[in-house]
């Protein structure tokens, strides 16, 4: 196998193995974890799996998602501080 498909899939692999827990942040469901809710191997391998070939449209999505959050974070700090309660 071709060297560059072997970096590009293990480093998908390797960037889903460390997002598997913030996994609601590339997504447009849920803003928020289960935390209570149960960890299957086959939900962490789904995703390591997804990751392989999509990991770099996640950067992007996770980009999008971390500057929407601090514009939201903005915008209710910026409210809050003309109406205190």
């Amino acid at each position: 196998m071709d060297p560059v498909i072997v970096v590009f899939l293990s480093a998908g692999a390797l960037f889903g193995l460390l997002t598997y827990s913030n996994r609601h942040l590339f997504s447009e469901g849920t803003t928020t974890s289960s935390k209570g809710a149960r960890d299957p191997a086959d939900s962490r391998l789904m995703w390591v799996a997804m990751n392989c070939f999509l990991w770099p449209i996640f950067i992007l999505t996770g980009i999008y998602s971390a500057w929407h959050r601090a514009r939201r974070r903005a915008q209710a700090a910026a409210l809050t501080s003309l109406h205190p309660h």
